[in-house]
């Protein structure tokens, strides 16, 4: 046979050897495996795997002079490079041991069965020291040329006797050489291109998780309950192709959409077998065949079903379920994202948990704070009011009243938002009593840029400001000062600011005002680090208070807060406190 006859039946086998690859690693169960992972079985996996195609190499060859012109070179190489020195070790020797086996006493039997071996150790060794660098069909290509010049040598070198091992070389060794290294190239991209795929694959599933749990997360904030779980069908039906996606509680169907709507229905009992068992169980199904199911009409259209726990401290509270019929079938890919999903939900209903927690302690907390203020302001204002019923009753009445809008408002202050121009009247009527007490200790200068009236505010967030400045900056200061407000809005922002001439906030106090504390009757600050407080829960962090402060001469409290698209509570049982 010819040399260039040779070549063309090698390249021939070698798009059938590349190609039958290409075919296994796309097919079930084999394209689930990550070949990534360093464990046992599947670095056993990628040596049966390589060393097969190793041995079809050898069967894929001519027999020429009582030798084979062969193909091994290009699995065993390619496992090298992938699966470092023990894949490639382990390939070799597969390949190398059946090229001894099936025919020991050839004369190139040995020399080829150990070349083999050497070249799987020399591309694991190339894996070593390149790691994923080395799979590039360029260094697989150049490798098997180099390994393959180093089995030519080995051939010349070991076989007996060296007249029939040098006729043999100058007929097999460039058709091999140019076989094996065209295949190995051919081999490393095809795998570098399916994990890209695998890679694309992962990460369009991971997004697409993150988009439907990104829509979800506002709705489970309540917790898990007839309308947020409609809203998580409903968005989960609209972005994957399945045939009905159901939310459930431990008891009943909480939402259905899509499919089988008609016997599927919200706020009737589950009526499936397979939804009971997963919640006595908790493990995670995908039923592949409409018995399973166990559904009691046999008009239901599903044919599948993936069913996944959703939980919250430690138990289940309810399921997810996807349901495929014969327009829409469900794979392996649906089951994942089913699982990465409500691992997200979970996370989110642990959440709300936490969430209405701090609301009903912020909500006592506030309670307790109006229970240490309320009286001590009460009866210094009263005191006040009775001086003036004798010497100015007009003014006692104005007072009283202003007294009574304080209060009510104080009182009432666990209704969320509010419009500024509600937080303002409060101001006032503070500032009204506080300027009957102490006169013109006290001076006040408000602005309020035009069209900020309106905007929605939480409840008591800025009175208590005004509060501590008169309190703990003013009221020390030998003939008082004065106090500003200044707000205005900038680009959707609301910029408040509260500043006062008076003693100033000491550098130690200063350092530690805004840090969360157990608050106590007699510590200084407790209505600025509550309003701080309730500032970064509500808002973020990046919305904290500044504060500017120095000893005798004065302080000024500045924050802002983002429009609301309209009044709304904070949530339920959330007070205007921290």
């Amino acid at each position: 046979m010819s040399i260039a006859a040779l070549i063309t039946i090698l390249l021939k086998h070698v798009g059938l050897l590349v190609a039958g690859a290409f075919v296994l690693l796309t097919i079930s169960p084999v394209q689930e495996i990550n070949f990534r992972k360093t464990c046992i079985a599947n670095r056993l996996f990628l040596i049966i795997f390589f060393g097969l195609f190793g041995i079809l190499g050898t069967y894929s060859g001519n027999a020429i002079f009582n030798s084979i012109a062969n193909l091994r070179a290009m699995a065993v190489i390619t496992a090298g490079l992938f699966g470092g020195p023990l894949v490639g070790l382990g390939a070799g020797l597969i390949a190398g041991g059946h090229r001894f086996i099936i025919d020991p006493w050839g004369f190139s039997a040995i020399a080829c069965s150990l070349a083999t071996i050497l070249e799987g150790v020399l591309a694991g060794g190339v894996h070593h020291h390149f790691k994923e660098r080395c799979m590039d069909w360029k260094i697989a290509f150049v490798l098997t040329l180099f390994g393959e010049g180093i089995h030519m040598g080995m051939v010349l070198l070991l076989s007996q006797p060296f007249a029939s091992a040098l006729a043999l070389v100058k007929v097999i060794a460039l058709p091999m050489i140019i076989g094996n290294s065209l295949g190995a190239a051919l081999f490393v991209h095809v795998i570098v291109s399916i994990q890209a795929f695998r890679e694309r694959k992962e990460s369009d599933q991971t997004q697409k998780i993150f988009d439907i749990a990104n829509t979800t997360v506002a709705y489970l904030r309540s917790g898990l309950n007839r309308d947020s779980a409609q809203a998580m069908a409903r968005i989960i039906h609209e972005k994957l192709p399945v045939a009905a996606v159901s939310v459930t509680d431990t008891a009943q169907v909480l939402a259905h959409e899509g499919e089988g709507n008609d016997h599927h229905l919200a706020g009737k009992p589950i009526i499936t077998r397979a939804t009971m068992r997963l919640i006595s169980s908790g493990e995670p199904i995908f039923l592949k065949e409409r018995e399973s199911i166990g559904c009691n009409r046999d008009d239901c259209p599903f044919r599948s079903a993936i069913i996944v726990p959703l939980k919250k401290g430690g138990g289940i509270v309810g399921t997810l379920k996807f349901y495929g019929s014969s327009r829409f079938e469900l794979n392996s890919i649906l089951f994942e994202i089913a699982k990465g999903l409500t691992d997200l939900f979970s996370i989110q209903l642990e959440l709300a948990d936490i969430q209405v927690k701090d609301r009903l302690l912020a909500h006592a907390e506030i309670r307790h704070l109006q229970a240490q203020i309320n009286p001590h302001f009460l009866f210094n204002s009263l005191n006040t009011i009775a001086s003036f019923c004798r010497t100015a009753p007009d003014r006692a009445r104005e007072l009283i009243l202003d007294l009574s809008l304080y209060m009510r408002k104080n009182l009432d202050s666990s209704r969320g938002f509010i419009r500024l121009a509600d937080e303002l009247d409060q101001i006032n009527s503070y500032l009204a009593i506080e300027k009957a007490r102490f006169g013109e200790l006290i001076k006040v200068e408000i602005e309020v840029e035009e069209g900020c009236r309106e905007w929605p505010i939480p409840s008591l967030i800025i009175q208590p400001l005004v509060e501590n400045a008169i309190k703990h900056g003013l009221k020390a200061r030998e003939g008082g000062g004065t106090i500003g407000l200044a707000i205005l809005s900038r680009q959707d922002v609301l910029e408040v600011t509260v500043r006062d001439d008076g003693m100033g906030i000491p550098t130690d106090v200063l350092a530690s005002l805004l840090l969360r504390k157990e608050i106590e009757s007699h510590q200084e600050g407790v209505g600025l680090r509550n309003s701080n407080y309730r500032l970064e829960q509500i808002y973020g962090p990046e919305y904290a208070m500044k504060i500017e402060s120095l000893p005798e001469q004065g302080t000024t409290i500045s924050f802002s807060i983002p429009r609301q698209a309209e009044l709304m509570p904070l949530a339920e049982g959330v007070a205007a406190g921290p």
